[in-house]
C-alpha cells in the first residue's frame, strides 16, 4: 500500500529489502536445483532411449504396423489335470497360474542383443529408512516430506519478513516479500511449468506447494496493507492517502488476491468449480497490471509472471487437438467410455488429458468446461485413445446421460454417438520412472482408477512383446464397491491376461459391498479372480518380492533384479495404506529385491 515515491531505503537502513527478497528467491531456486540434480540420473537413463523423446509430450497419430498373428496362448494347466481350482484362489494365495519357462527362453533373446530400458534406482530405494520417514503420512495424502518442504519454504519467507524488521512498524518489508513470490505462485499454477519438467513431476504433484505459496502471498499482502492502514489512521491521513491513484490500485490488487484465495477454499472447489476456475483466470490477469500500477518498481516480477503464464497458454494451445469421438455408457460402472481412434501416440502410461465436449447437450457453459481424465490405453493400439469418465457430478452426469440417450447409432449399429471433443495434453504420469525397467510391477487401484492400471499393463505387455521390458511379474489389485463393476471389463481384462505370454499377469478384483454371489464368478478365466473384502496388499507384495528374488538367479545377467514398482490410483486413503505397507517391509528383503518404489497417480 506504500506510495510509489517510497524507496527501498525507507526500510531498516541495515537491510536492502529488494536485495534480500531477491536472494531469498535465489535460495529457493537453488533448493529446487538440488532436487533436480537428484532426479538427473533417472532423467538421463530415461531419455537415453530415443523413443522416450517422442512419448509424453505431444499427442499425435501414426500409422500402425501390421503385426504377425500372435502365437497360441499357453495353457495354464495340463489337459489331464482335471478341473482347475485356480478360480477359487485369491490373488494372495495363487501365484503359479503361468509357466515360468518364458523367463529363460524369451523370444527377444534370439535377436541381436536385448533392448531393455536402463534402470536407475530412486533415492528412496538407496536410503529406505530415510524414505520411510519422509513417506510417513501426517494427514490423508500429506506426508512428512511434503511438510518439510513447506516448513523450509515458509521459514525462508519468515526470515525475509522479520530480519531486522517489525512487519507492523515496517509494512513495506512484507510488501517486498509478497512481491517476490508472485512468479513462484504463477509458475506452480501452470500446467507446463519448468520446475516440474526438471523434477520429473506433473503439475498436480506440485499443486500443494502452489496452494501454500498462494496462501503466504495473501497473508503477506494483507499484513502489508493493514500496516499502512494502521499508520495512516494514527497519522490521520487515511482519507488523503486512500484517494491517491497508486493506493487505489493497491486496493484493487488486494481485493483480487483475496478473492482468489476465497474462491480457492475446498467448499467452492467442490461445489462451484467453474466459479473457482474462472475467478482464478480473470483475477490472475487483473492482479498483475494492478500491482504494477501500484508500484512500478515491481515490473521485473510482473514481467516474469506474465511471461510464465503466457508461455504456459502457448504450450497448451500447441498440445490441444480437436477430433470426433464416440461415446457410449457403461451402466455397471456408471462410466462414459470415450474412444478417439484417430489419436494413437504421444502419451505415456499413466498420463491424463483435459477434455472438453463441444456439444450443446453439455449445457450453456458445459461445452467450455475442461476436465482431467486418465488415458486408459497404451499407444499404438487400433482403438486409439480411450477415456473412462466416471459419473460424479453435473458435467460428467450430463456426459453420461448424453451417451445413454443416444441408443444405437446408425453407423454399423454401433452403440453410442459421435461427438466433437477438444483434448489437451498429455500431462502428469510417472515422470522419470519407467515401469518396464523394474523386475516386478504391482498396481493397486480403486474404482475408476482402473484406467491407470489398464494403460500401464498394456504398455508393459507391449514392450515385453518387443523385448524391451525387464518386468517378470505383474499384479493388479482392483477394489470396487459392487462386484457387478467387473462385468463390463471382463473381456478386456481377459484379453490382457491372454496377451501376457512372456510375463505372467494376475488380476484380483475385491468388492466391499455385501451382496449375493456375483453372477459369472465361476466362469472367470484363469488369472482373474473376484473376492469379497478388502485386499491384503502386504501379502501380495511379500509374494511378489519372493518370486522376483527367486527368478533373479535363473535369468541372464541383463535381467538382474531391478526392484518392485507399486503404482497406486484411487482414493487418498488407498495411497496412505500402500505407503504404510511399503514402510513395514524388512530392510534385508527390500535390499534383496532391488528396492521398492511407489508411484501415486
Amino acid at each position: 500500500m506504500e506510495a510509489t515515491t517510497l524507496s527501498v531505503s525507507s526500510t531498516s537502513p541495515a537491510v536492502n529489502a529488494f536485495q534480500l527478497v531477491f536472494h531469498i528467491d535465489v535460495f529457493l531456486l537453488a533448493l529446487a536445483g538440488v532436487f533436480a540434480l537428484f532426479a538427473l540420473p533417472r532423467a538421463v537413463a530415461r531419455f537415453s532411449r530415443a523413443a522416450e523423446w517422442r512419448q509424453g509430450h505431444i499427442l499425435r497419430a501414426i500409422p500402425l504396423e501390421r503385426r504377425a498373428p500372435r502365437p497360441p496362448i499357453r495353457s495354464v494347466q495340463s489337459p489331464s489335470a482335471g478341473p482347475s481350482t485356480a478360480d477359487n484362489l485369491t490373488s494372495e494365495e495363487s501365484h503359479t497360474l503361468h509357466s515360468e519357462a518364458h523367463l529363460i527362453r524369451h523370444p527377444a533373446a534370439k535377436k541381436e542383443g536385448w533392448s531393455l530400458p536402463p534402470h536407475v534406482c530412486a533415492w528412496s530405494s538407496r536410503v529406505p529408512t530415510f524414505a520411510n520417514i519422509l513417506r510417513y503420512r501426517l494427514d490423508a495424502g500429506f506426508s512428512v516430506g511434503q511438510a518439510l518442504i513447506l516448513v523450509i519454504y515458509s521459514a525462508a519467507l519468515v526470515y525475509a519478513g522479520f530480519l531486522k524488521s517489525n512487519p507492523f512498524a515496517d509494512p513495506l518489508r512484507t510488501g517486498f516479500v509478497a512481491m517476490s513470490q508472485i512468479p513462484v505462485v504463477y509458475l506452480l499454477a501452470t500446467k507446463n511449468n519448468i520446475l516440474g519438467i526438471f523434477l520429473g513431476l506433473g503439475y498436480e504433484k506440485l499443486n500443494y506447494i502452489h496452494r501454500f505459496a498462494g496462501t503466504l502471498l495473501v497473508i503477506a499482502s494483507n499484513v502489508h496493507s493493514i500496516g499502512y492502514i494502521y499508520q495512516w489512521t494514527i497519522d490521520h491521513t487515511f482519507s488523503k492517502n486512500i484517494r491517491m491513484s497508486p493506493h487505489i490500485w493497491a486496493f484493487v490488487a488486494l481485493v483480487a488476491v483475496d478473492l482468489i484465495y476465497l474462491f480457492s477454499i475446498p467448499f467452492f472447489r467442490r461445489r462451484a468449480y467453474n466459479l473457482f476456475y474462472y475467478s482464478h483466470v480473470v483475477l490472475f490477469v487483473l492482479f498483475l497490471p494492478a500491482i504494477h500500477a501500484h508500484q512500478p518498481g515491481v515490473w521485473p516480477y510482473v514481467i516474469a509472471a506474465a511471461g510464465i503464464i503466457s508461455l504456459d497458454y502457448l504450450i497448451r494451445l500447441m498440445k490441444t487437438r480437436v477430433f470426433n469421438a464416440r461415446i457410449r455408457p457403461i451402466p455397471d460402472l456408471m462410466l462414459t467410455r470415450i474412444e478417439v481412434p484417430q489419436l494413437n501416440a504421444g502419451w505415456r502410461a499413466g498420463q491424463h488429458v483435459r477434455l472438453r465436449v463441444l456439444s450443446s447437450a453439455m449445457g450453456w457453459i458445459g461445452w467450455a468446461e475442461s476436465h482431467p481424465f486418465t488415458i486408459a490405453t497404451a499407444t499404438k493400439t487400433p482403438e486409439g485413445m480411450v477415456l473412462l469418465c466416471k459419473k460424479t457430478g453435473g458435467w460428467t452426469g450430463r456426459l453420461y446421460d448424453m451417451a445413454k440417450a443416444a441408443g444405437y447409432g446408425s453407423d454399423e449399429g454401433a452403440y453410442g454417438r459421435t461427438v466433437q471433443v477438444m483434448i489437451e495434453g498429455p500431462y502428469g504420469g510417472p515422470g522419470h520412472c519407467v515401469f518396464a525397467s523394474y523386475s516386478a510391477a504391482i498396481f493397486v487401484v480403486g474404482g475408476s482408477g482402473i484406467t491407470f492400471a489398464l494403460s500401464a499393463v498394456q504398455d508393459i505387455l507391449q514392450r515385453d512383446s518387443e523385448g524391451a521390458s525387464r518386468v517378470k511379474i505383474i499384479e493388479v489389485i482392483w477394489s470396487v464397491q459392487d462386484s457387478a463393476s467387473l462385468n463390463p471389463l471382463v473381456p478386456q481384462l481377459t484379453a490382457l491376461i491372454q496377451q501376457s505370454i512372456y510375463t505372467p499377469l494376475k488380476i484380483s478384483v475385491h468388492y466391499t459391498r455385501t451382496s449375493e454371489k456375483p453372477a459369472g464368478k465361476d466362469f472367470l478365466p484363469p488369472g482373474l479372480t473376484l473376492t469379497a473384502g478388502r485386499p491384503r496388499i502386504a501379502k501380495v507384495l511379500d509374494a511378489v518380492m519372493s518370486r522376483a528374488v527367486s527368478y533373479g538367479s535363473n535369468v541372464k545377467a541383463s535381467l538382474d533384479i531391478t526392484g518392485v514398482v507399486v503404482g497406486v490410483c484411487g482414493p487418498t486413503g488407498m495411497g496412505d495404506d500402500v505407503a504404510h505397507v511399503i514402510s513395514q517391509v524388512d530392510g534385508g528383503r527390500r535390499w534383496a529385491v532391488g528396492g521398492i518404489e511407489m508411484h501415486e497417480e
